[in-house]
């Protein structure tokens, strides 16, 4: 998933250089929600990670 969230940003960027605007603004707007999704995953799994190295009590 980052990979499409980077790939996006890539797009968005040669959009924006050769003045696309329209695709550049949608490429960002994905970009960014692939982002957040990632971000949200990544704190999921270090949580559920931790959450499973406690030694039981």
């Amino acid at each position: 998933m980052l990979y499409w969230a980077l790939m996006f940003l890539v797009l968005a960027l040669i959009a924006g250089l050769f003045g696309f605007g329209g695709i550049a603004a949608a490429a960002s707007g994905i970009a960014q929600i692939l982002f957040f999704v990632f971000l949200v995953a990544l704190l999921i799994s270090v949580v559920l990670g931790f959450a499973r190295r406690r030694p039981p009590v």
